[in-house]
């Protein structure tokens, strides 16, 4: 099976990320991860590989220092690394999904396409939807399970209210991994000295033979979320507190 795992390189969540103008962050001064979710997807690309063979190839859209983050992954079991540079720290989901399509198309055949459900920077959730749009494959997101058929998967998905999702998509296909799918590994020493012997091409954006960027958002200012002051006990009866309680979240909180 060919299988290719679309990553993203992103801050960790626990990073104390500094600002750097009105549109930008200091992307130099906090440590970067591979986004959890797609840690899911990649081991789940891994196990199809090990019980089937092919090759599973890790592909990602960002700046150069994302290269370590396809080194990890590539610890994780993945074969190779296709990095698409940029030199923007915030690329729109079209143009993204536009690079990983095109990346994805001029490297080979294609059995599966995993992604994580969403990235835990922007959480946009739209490239994968837009990168399936782009490949012209059907498209599945948040699954939990999956079992492999003769030409299909059969995948599963929460719905909330403990309703449960039971689809079966032909492949080839693009699957968003979530949280329940498996278990990911933690790469052992010799698996991490050996990713770095592995292939990894790079290939500016520039080259891959797109249009003319034009993204239809626009970043327009980064602000820090302001920190929440303590908590408050609002005293006296329960028709009283309860009033004090939609005031605060309408004049001060600006919740309603």
């Amino acid at each position: 099976m060919q299988i290719y795992v679309c990553v993203k390189h992103v801050p960790d969540t626990a990073a104390n990320i500094a600002l750097a103008g009105e549109t930008g962050y200091n992307d130099t001064g906090c440590k970067f991860i591979a986004n959890p979710y797609d840690e899911y997807a990649v081991e789940q690309a891994v196990r199809l590989v090990e019980q089937h063979g092919g090759e599973v190839v890790a592909v990602t859209v960002g700046k150069a220092a994302a290269a370590a983050t396809l080194r990890a992954v590539m610890a994780m079991g993945a074969a190779r690394g296709i990095l698409v540079t940029v030199e923007s720290q915030f690329l729109d989901s079209r143009t993204t999904a536009q690079a990983l399509a095109a990346a994805i198309r001029q490297d080979g055949p294609v059995d599966i396409v995993f992604t994580g459900r969403t990235a835990v920077d922007t959480e946009g959730c739209q490239t994968l939807y837009r990168l399936a749009a782009n490949l012209n494959l059907p498209v599945a997101n948040e699954i939990n399970a999956m079992e492999l058929g003769d030409g299909f998967a059969r995948v599963e998905h929460e719905l909330g209210g403990g309703t449960r999702e039971v689809m079966r998509v032909s492949l080839p296909c693009v699957l968003g991994a979530t949280k329940g799918l498996n278990e990911p590994r933690y790469p052992k020493f010799p698996d991490i000295m050996k990713a770095k012997k592995k292939p990894l091409q790079e290939i500016a954006l520039t080259d891959l033979g797109l249009p003319a960027p034009s993204a239809q958002d626009e970043l327009v200012k980064l602000e820090k979320v302001p920190e929440r002051s303590g908590a408050r006990i609002l005293e006296g009866d329960t028709r009283s507190a309860v009033q004090t309680l939609v005031r605060i979240l309408k004049e001060e909180e600006k919740i309603i």
